[in-house]
């Protein structure tokens, strides 16, 4: 046994290919399972893509590299439980490309960040993190309210994402779909033919950045992070599994 373990070592090619089969075999028993459960991912009601500010707002965030010091995943621990909420679900990350889950956590985590600060507030962190977290380390970025948001190219966004299984409609057919799925007023939403008009809509529903008069960057990224977190009810599934810590 050790002549021929010694003369695979030495072997460089050999080598190669034996580890290529392994790494193969072993890829395949753990993937090809995931074609046979209907159930990898949970139906959860709530759940939709993001509309087309929000996704501007996302690229925003991307592109800033908060995904650096901001997780997006609460593990089923009971200190995470009690600091940010219920544990996240895979469903909520199933529209996310990348996902935002994070290896470390430089701030808190954001999976639960929506509604629980007014726009002010977030705008006001954004440009000025110490004016009212005095204790944080986190860079500013007045430039968000600086630069204006520029959507000219979100229609091309979304069929990018439609490409990778987000359900954008771009027919009429996958429009009725998602009346189907998230009713009338989301499918007009998450038509990539209104992708502009509806971007402005949202843009002028709410003062996302103190400046009705003007369309910026910071509108964007606030938008995003105001619905983190939103989309589920998680009163549904309070039960069970956190119960023993009420």
């Amino acid at each position: 046994m050790k002549l021929s373990h010694e003369s695979i070592e030495v072997n460089a090619g050999l080598m190669i290919v034996l580890t290529l089969i392994a790494i193969s075999i072993g890829g395949l028993v753990e993937i090809v399972p995931l074609y046979y459960i209907q159930d990898t991912i949970e139906k959860v009601d709530g759940v939709r893509p993001y509309t087309p500010l929000e996704q501007r707002g996302r690229d925003i965030y991307i592109r800033e590299g908060c995904y650096t010091c901001h997780s997006q995943m609460i593990r089923p621990f009971r200190d995470e439980h009690m600091r940010y909420g219920h544990y996240s679900l895979a469903a909520e990350s199933k529209y996310d490309h990348p996902f935002q889950w994070g290896s470390k956590r430089t701030g808190p985590d954001l999976a639960r960040v929506g509604r629980k600060y007014s726009n002010a507030w977030h705008t006001q962190h954004l440009a000025n993190p110490r004016s009212v977290v005095p204790e944080s380390i986190m860079p500013n970025y007045p430039w968000l309210l600086e630069h204006e948001l520029d959507y000219s190219d979100i229609a091309d966004r979304m069929r990018a994402l439609k490409v990778v299984g987000v359900p954008y409609s771009d027919t009429e057919e996958e429009y009725l779909a998602n009346v189907d799925e998230f009713g009338p007023a989301m499918a007009e939403l998450l038509d990539i033919h209104r992708a502009e008009e509806s971007l402005l809509a949202q843009a002028q529903s709410e003062d996302w950045d103190g400046d009705r008069t003007r369309l910026t960057e910071m509108d964007a990224l606030v938008a995003y992070l105001q619905v983190l977190g939103t989309m589920v009810d998680f009163s549904k599934y309070d039960e069970g599994y956190f119960a023993e810590f009420r």
